[in-house]
């Protein structure tokens, strides 16, 4: 199993959710985040007074599917997510041990 955890850009949220339910994923979460990549942030007036506002709202999905269908995850994200301006965001992929229902006990790829 994989667990795939994709910063995006907010407003990108709903086009992966559903570019991910097309491939049959049925469940992921979603964890709003602040941060900055290349981009370094920006600048901001308020007021008249010029500030720098370092991290930028984010949007953190994480992912836990089977081997076989992590490349096509990844390529669902990456499609959906796309602006093709600088801070689109990054996908992690790391190895999933195993995974426990807590309802049922289950384990493993029965559990996701």
């Amino acid at each position: 199993m994989k667990k795939i955890e994709a910063i995006i850009k907010p407003f990108k949220l709903d086009e992966v959710k559903d570019a991910l339910h097309e491939i049959g994923l049925q469940g992921l979460t979603v964890v709003e985040a602040k941060g900055f990549g290349r981009q370094k942030g920006h600048t901001e007036l308020y007021r008249g007074a010029e500030y720098v506002v370092d991290f930028l709202p984010k949007v953190k999905i994480e992912v836990i599917c089977s081997d076989d269908l992590a490349e096509r995850a990844v390529e669902a994200i990456t499609a959906a997510a796309r602006t093709g301006r600088i801070g689109d965001g990054k996908i992690f992929i790391t190895d999933v041990l195993d995974v426990v229902r807590i309802r049922t006990g289950e384990r493993g790829e029965e559990a996701v």
